[in-house]
């Protein structure tokens, strides 16, 4: 057999191998493309800049987010606090300041991002950084909480007596009520005692004139009846008189929320000069509550723990390296 027919051979033994699948070895599957990052591990952006509103001077001053945020830190809770829960506020803060940009440009009315004005947004104090805020902030950088992708509401307070609020019950929300704010029990056991149990007297003028303020007209307080209360206890509607009904969360703010420190109520008594209300907790209640954050880092949670704790069904999100 010449090499012409030999080689004519070869090559019909490999047709043939081809067509019958022969072939022993075993065939390369294709490459399958790499599923995308999960979207709730994505970094999206780099470190924004922000326009803020500083009250005190009037001036509009451009800053990194995480230099305002070591502001708003300093501002909002005690600095000598563990650094874990430093770090739960800084998600926090965070959280809120980027909800508030994404969702309404931040404060419109000023023109900028954020402000330094406590009633228009955070409460903001550089003065106060120290070493804990700074490596709170850092080690949080970028991260926000988010529900369903997008962040939520990053509302706190002092202290939730115990047991945190809805937002219906805490704040008179009036839109649906969020799916991840829920009534859950909070440790605050290392809250001041006037913050744990308090008794607070109005009299009957400044009940009338809070009153007024809510567009509730009376002459006098005979009787003020504790008639609705939400998830957590929290009294909602209050009647004043057997006739005139009042909100729970406005009548707080319109009486003075530093006074009437919460709705958690256990009594509201009316004298012949005066209206004394007996309660518990300090603030609205919703969210995370700041004494009970204190306590959850003293006991080893992280802050990314502290925060899924009091907001349900969500998840910390890095926005920037």
């Amino acid at each position: 057999m010449n090499r012409k027919s030999i080689g004519y051979l070869v090559l019909l033994v490999f047709l043939c191998m081809a067509l019958l699948g022969c072939n022993n070895q075993p065939q390369k599957k294709p490459e399958m493309p790499q599923a995308p990052l999960d979207q709730k591990q994505a970094v999206r952006q780099n470190e924004p800049e922000i326009t803020v509103f500083m009250h005190e001077t009037g001036e509009k001053k451009t800053m990194k987010m995480e230099e305002y945020l070591a502001g708003v830190v300093a501002g909002e809770m005690k600095t000598e606090w563990p650094v874990e829960a430093l770090a739960a506020q800084a998600i926090i803060a965070r959280t809120f300041t980027v909800e508030a940009i994404e969702t309404k440009g931040g404060v419109p009315e000023r023109g900028t991002q954020a402000s330094t004005d406590i009633k228009e947004f955070q409460a903001y104090n550089a003065k106060a950084v120290n070493d804990n805020v700074k490596k709170a902030v850092e080690m949080t950088r970028g991260m926000i909480i988010t529900y369903q992708g997008k962040p939520i509401k990053g509302w706190f307070h002092a202290s939730a007596g115990g047991i945190t609020a809805t937002a219906k019950e805490g704040l008179n929300y009036r839109d649906a009520e969020p799916a991840y704010i829920q009534s859950v029990q909070s440790p605050d056991d290392l809250a001041p005692e006037d913050v744990k149990n308090w008794t607070v007297a109005f009299s009957k003028e400044d009940v009338i004139s809070a009153m007024a303020k809510m567009g509730k007209k009376v002459n006098d307080i005979s009787s003020v009846e504790i008639t609705q209360k939400g998830p957590s206890g929290r009294a909602t509607v209050l009647m004043i008189n057997k006739e005139v009904e009042v909100s729970g969360p406005e009548l707080r703010v319109a009486l003075d929320s530093t006074k009437l420190k919460s709705m958690l109520l256990d009594k509201v008594m009316v004298s012949e000069e005066s209206v004394t209300f007996v309660g518990k907790g300090y603030g609205h209640g919703v969210g995370m509550s700041q004494w009970g954050a204190n306590r959850m880092a003293k006991d080893g949670k992280k802050p990314e723990e502290i925060v899924t704790y009091y907001f349900k069904g969500v998840q910390v999100e890095k926005r920037w390296n």
